[in-house]
């Protein structure tokens, strides 16, 4: 059994040269013949290159610094190469796989460009790792939106907000009927809005308005920290009633995670903040493809994709295809099915993209500023961005829904 990984490799050597380097400083290779690496060990131990298929050849600047002239152009190869590893050698841990699927070989001086597309994992990974306890299915008995999409909400603003004026707010967000609601990311434990005291105000407004009217809005509660302190904070949601956690992915690491998932008694929210360093280059890093199926592996419920015409620099085409990929099974025996979560400057205006795009309304929208700075308040906003999805999925124009809607024709007025 052999772990894949397919790349994007540019380099100004024979593709074939540069290839067999990689897999070396991969597995058991090194700069210079030594004892030991015997043709025998090789054929156990040694990654193997399993095909190469050439994209372009050029004449240009090297997409990543080396050693050459900055200014320095240069013949350049760029062809997709795909790697595997004996399962024997490398072993079933996701914090090490990541050492060899994406460890020392960005660096390697034959490398001008290397980004990771996508990951293929033998049975064994699944037969070992959770995956999501939750995913789509959990998540929507839990908030008890059996269909269309969870309307949501980050509370705003960022940080600053006392718990008692975060409860305030959660109020009429869960008054206005809202189905999930997040910290933000930069909000965990502080002396202005410490967690255990966020966790104890918020919770008694859910849970009361649970009490009066059945309904209870999922709220992830962003306990990133320590092992200890995540530990803890963990029971302190359990023991309130509460439904959700956040964890952010890039902070904790794999590590971190995995042994999150070992103990959580609820839906894992998995933020990607810091996402733009592993990807943003073009040809250096991650695609979002090959990433996501280890955190959904690893056991996340819920995986943020950006957004549709968001704030920052992702086009709208990878957000959709990331989102997709979320809902897409890895294995027949362990799907590994989350909810994508769509987040950054959304709004009404990109409820009928988004829907058409994915194909699915499996899917939580978290609007800040489109829903807290509606014009008529938080729970306006949390209709009119119900109204936006509910004309989406029926077919209906954003301006014929807005004829019924006061909520969605005031958001759209103000630009919203």
């Amino acid at each position: 059994m052999r772990l894949e990984a397919d790349y994007i490799l540019e380099t100004p050597m024979p593709p074939e040269q540069a290839a067999e380097i990689i897999a070396g400083e991969q597995s058991s290779g090194t700069f210079v013949a030594v004892p030991g690496e015997t043709p025998e060990l090789k054929a156990l131990a040694a990654a193997r290159v399993e095909s190469l298929e050439a994209i372009a050849s050029y004449n240009a600047l090297p997409a990543l610094d080396g050693r050459y002239p900055a200014d320095a152009t240069m013949p350049l190869h760029r062809v997709r190469m795909t790697l595997s590893w004996p399962l024997a050698t490398v072993g079933t841990s996701l914090p090490n796989i990541l050492a060899t699927v994406a460890g020392n070989l960005f660096e390697l001086a034959c490398v001008t460009g290397l980004r990771i597309v996508d990951i293929r994992f033998p049975p064994s990974y699944f037969q070992k790792y959770r995956g999501p306890a939750f995913g789509v299915k959990g998540t929507r008995e839990l908030t008890g939106v059996q269909t269309g999409p969870i309307i949501g909400t980050i509370i705003k603003p960022s940080v600053g907000l006392t718990a008692d004026q975060t409860a305030s707010l959660v109020k009429d967000l869960v008054d206005g009927g809202i189905d999930f609601i997040k910290d933000d990311e930069l909000q965990s434990d502080s002396t202005v809005c410490p967690f255990d005291d966020r966790v104890d105000r918020v919770m008694r407004v859910i849970n009361d308005a649970a009490d009066r009217t059945g309904k209870k809005t999922m709220y992830a509660f962003n306990l990133t920290g320590d092992m200890d302190e995540m530990r803890r904070r963990h029971d302190k949601l359990v023991s309130t009633g509460a439904t959700c956690l956040m964890v952010s992915l890039n902070s904790v690491g794999m590590a971190g995670f995995v042994g999150l998932r070992s103990f959580s008694q609820l839906p894992i929210h998995a933020h990607r903040n810091g996402w733009g360093y592993l990807s943003r280059h073009r040809s250096l890093g991650w695609s979002y493809m090959a990433w996501q199926k280890l955190w959904r592996l690893a056991g996340a419920d819920h995986m943020h994709v950006n957004g549709v015409d968001n704030k920052f620099s992702e086009d709208n085409e990878s957000v959709i295809r990331s989102a997709r990929e979320c809902l897409t099974p890895m294995s027949q025996e362990k799907p590994c099915v989350v909810m994508p979560v769509f987040s950054s400057g959304q709004t009404v205006r990109q409820a009928h993209a988004t829907y058409a795009g994915l194909e699915s309304d499996d899917l939580i929208v978290t609007a800040g500023g489109g829903i807290v700075a509606h014009p008529k308040g938080p729970a306006a906003g949390v209709q009119a961005l119900r109204d936006a999805y509910q004309a989406a999925t029926s077919g209906e124009s954003l301006q014929s829904a807005a004829k019924q809607s006061e909520a969605l024709a005031l958001a759209l007025g103000r630009g919203a």
